[in-house]
């Protein structure tokens, strides 16, 4: 499946990588941003590069308003939207929940969960075979936080990732029957910008040693590497824990293939070969 792919939060990190894989695999991409400008420019700049269209729209997805126009403008521009991967999202500086404001909360999960939510709305409005639609799939980004909490740094964002997993799981069900796929990816300990966010830009390089690979994961991978990524996996259960080499890979497969819904899959640097090896597709 091909088409117009949306990727919000695609100016830097796993966004960015996931835009230019999607790019390189013949999709469309619109790109959102918040602020940072020229590096979406450049991110839209790398996908033409395949010839393909491309598209960059600032976007506030804690925004309705924005959120639409996002929609609308891959609309007018590239043409019907087929898939969407919700990556933008916050941290704030690490904190213990008792010296946490009701402002900083609110803001994350303004961002992380209702940004979230409404994307994933204007996604199954286009979407939905109910409505006139040809289908599609939306990719959640989510985190291991939601799994591990994030005591003493932050409790607010993993919970705000824990609600975008029950978002995955609980609209995969919703929509099925409507020819749209959900699936989410937990990504690990991967080194991007984010850390830098929360006030650690070095907090991979910490906590590396709590990892059996003693690394943190990485982005993205080099094209021999994840020209595998779109194989079709095996069918399965609605609610399934997966690993994944490569988060930017792991989201476009999500997005890409139609033998999964309702999955959530685990992308962290923890990995083994072995574990890999019994989870790869075949």
């Amino acid at each position: 499946m091909n088409g117009v792919l949306i990727v919000t939060g695609g100016s830097r990190g796993i966004g960015a990588a996931t835009a230019r894989l999607a790019a390189g695999h013949g999709w469309d991409v619109c790109v959102g941003y918040r602020a940072e400008g020229a590096a979406a420019a450049e991110v839209v700049h790398s996908c033409e590069a395949h010839g393909v269209k491309a598209l960059a729209v600032q976007t506030d997805v804690s925004i309705e308003a924005d959120i639409v126009r996002l929609f609308e403008a891959a609309d007018a521009e590239l043409g019907p939207v087929r898939g969407l991967v919700n990556n933008a999202g916050i941290v704030d500086l690490q904190s213990r929940v008792e010296d946490m404001s009701a402002e900083r909360i609110q803001r994350m999960l303004a961002v992380n969960v209702l940004g979230s939510f409404l994307c994933a709305r204007e996604a199954v409005r286009r979407m939905s075979t109910a409505r006139g639609g040809e289908g599609g799939a939306i990719v959640n980004v989510s985190s291991r936080a939601a799994v591990l909490g994030a005591p003493g740094e932050y409790v607010d964002y993993a919970a705000s990732k824990a609600a975008v997993d029950a978002l995955t799981i609980g609209l995969a069900r919703e929509v099925a029957a409507s020819g749209i796929r959900v699936n989410g990816v937990r990504a690990g300990l991967i080194d991007t910008t984010i850390h830098a966010d929360g006030g650690e830009a070095g907090r991979v390089s910490r906590l590396a040693g709590t990892v059996p690979m003693q690394r943190g994961g990485r982005w993205r991978r080099s094209p021999r590497r994840s020209s595998g990524c779109c194989r079709r996996p095996p069918p399965m259960s609605p609610v399934r824990l997966l690993t994944s080499p490569a988060a930017a890979e792991r989201a476009l497969a999500a997005v890409s293939e139609c033998g999964m819904s309702g999955s959530v899959s685990d992308q962290s640097g923890s990995l083994t070969g072995d574990a890999l090896q019994r989870t790869a597709p075949s």
